[in-house]
């Protein structure tokens, strides 16, 4: 019984600790994209022994 007196505290702290972390991940933008992450490992950035500027063929070098 005298366990309960530390665990309670304990949870409610961790309980609004939760929540504050999720209101400032709410806040900051973390969730405005979910399906960008899903979309982006499906983009093929070409072979990986190519040379730089052949992986993005759009980008020119500067002159």
């Amino acid at each position: 019984m005298t366990g309960l007196i530390v665990l309670i505290p304990v949870a409610l702290f961790l309980a609004i600790a939760g929540l504050i972390a999720f209101l400032w991940s709410l806040r900051s933008g973390q969730f405005d994209d979910l399906q960008g992450a899903a979309y982006r490992i499906l983009e093929d950035d070409g072979p990986l022994d190519a040379p730089a500027d052949q992986k993005n063929p759009e980008k020119k070098p500067k002159d």
